[in-house]
């Protein structure tokens, strides 16, 4: 079996779903830009080169419909021999992209891919245009189609997260966000042209201007301001808006080389996936996926929590994430995820609560953020971890190369 390398990865900023800086600008422009980007930082590499595209979305249809991967491929001017295709696993459709392309390279059936993720949860609404959930099995087993914010209030129910240990780990997510955007750390972040529309005198006309941070983040927040903040799933619940993540808009793109390209082209490879899993679980519960996805995955590898360096635990809420940080043994040892800890190891630059959670982006988002860390901080072993919507979980196994 081949080796498979990421040889370069990149996202675009994370903006506020309607309010944000890129909630006017179409998905396929989005991902041309990131397509564009990580190419571009793939020194010798053209896009003729590229064989493949597979792009994640976790809601193709309107704009992002028609194969989105296959369309964005064509407006960034591959030629018509790269082809493109659309996954979906909701929460993880981007890594699910970004490990396919990673099992077609291993499998000798491809040289040079890219795998990625896009959702603009602007303009293609959460849930879909059009929902038709099954009716005679919605009467029988709803949890399939049930809120996600539903759930999260059922793992802190069942599971004993308190509404306090949410707003600490939000607070805390803040801050480390605030602190990375402050020093420039998101250096797998591409500056995006967005679009919005102006209205003057009775005409609309279309600007553009260059979007280059999440726009999400609140260097504000305190732990008293969300203990102010209202319960949004139920009426004495403990999930809020200040502990969820946001909804948001975004697209990222991994390229992914055999050995034989890496040796090709001449380039020096920057790590590459040696696991990938997923989980499945209740899907009234569906946050907790990531607590049985990463111990498949560790014991898929024969390894141990304590044998990785360096995690992404998709902020879907802070309730599930806490829960899965409990179940790995991590939660309670504060100095790995704290915002004041200098030995963090979990989250380190904020999570989905302060960057958002661009549904079918996320998992190629997380892949350009844990792979920048681990470049920066020369750990070796790392894993990406999130929950999915309807009940799973998915985890991947990184190794730096040397």
């Amino acid at each position: 079996m081949k080796e498979a390398y990421i040889v370069s990865s990149v996202r675009t900023p994370g903006c506020r779903r309607g309010k944000g800086a890129l909630a006017q600008t179409r998905p396929e422009d989005l991902m041309v830009q990131a397509l564009d980007a990580v190419v571009e930082r793939a020194p010798g590499v053209e896009k003729k080169d590229v064989e493949d595209l597979m792009i994640g979305c976790a809601f193709p249809e309107a704009e992002q419909g028609l194969n989105i991967g296959r369309v964005a491929a064509q407006m960034a001017k591959f030629p018509d021999t790269t082809c493109g295709a659309t996954v979906n696993r909701f929460c993880s459709s981007g890594l699910e992209g970004i490990a396919l392309q990673t099992m077609r390279i291993k499998a000798g059936w491809c040289d040079v891919a890219i795998g990625g993720g896009v959702e603009s949860m602007s303009i293609v609404p959460m849930g879909g245009n059009m929902p038709r959930p099954h009716p005679e099995w919605s009467q029988e087993n709803p949890d399939v189609y049930v809120s996600m914010g539903i759930t999260a209030e059922n793992v802190a129910n069942r599971y004993k997260i308190t509404r306090e240990m949410q707003d600490e780990f939000a607070y805390h997510s803040q801050m480390k966000a605030s602190n990375a955007k402050a020093k420039k750390l998101y250096k797998e972040i591409v500056p995006t042209k967005a679009v919005k529309f102006v209205e003057k005198d009775g005409i609309w006309n279309k600007e553009t201007f260059i979007q280059d941070f999440d726009d999400g983040i609140r260097e504000t927040t305190t732990v008293e301001g969300l203990a102010k903040l209202r319960a949004v799933f139920a009426a004495n619940g403990s999930v809020t808006a200040g502990n969820s993540s946001q909804t948001t808009d975004g697209a990222a793109a991994s390229m992914i080389m055999s050995g034989e390209a890496v040796e090709k082209f001449g380039i020096k490879p920057i790590a590459k996936i040696i696991g990938y899993t997923v989980a499945g679980v209740r899907a009234d519960e569906m946050g907790v996926g990531p607590a049985y996805a990463v111990p498949k995955l560790l014991k898929m590898m024969d390894m141990k929590v304590e044998d990785i360096h360096l995690w992404e635990l998709n902020e879907a809420f802070a309730s599930q994430c806490i829960y899965a940080m409990q179940q790995l043994g991590l939660y309670d040892k504060r100095e790995l995820w704290e915002s004041t800890s200098d030995k963090r190891i979990i989250n380190v630059n904020g999570g989905a609560i302060a960057l958002g959670h661009p549904l079918g982006c996320t998992g190629a988002k997380l892949c350009a953020q844990i792979i920048t860390q681990m470049q920066e901080r020369g750990a070796k072993y790392a894993v990406e971890s999130m929950c999915i919507g309807g009940g799973m979980g998915a985890a991947a196994m990184f190794e730096l190369c040397e």
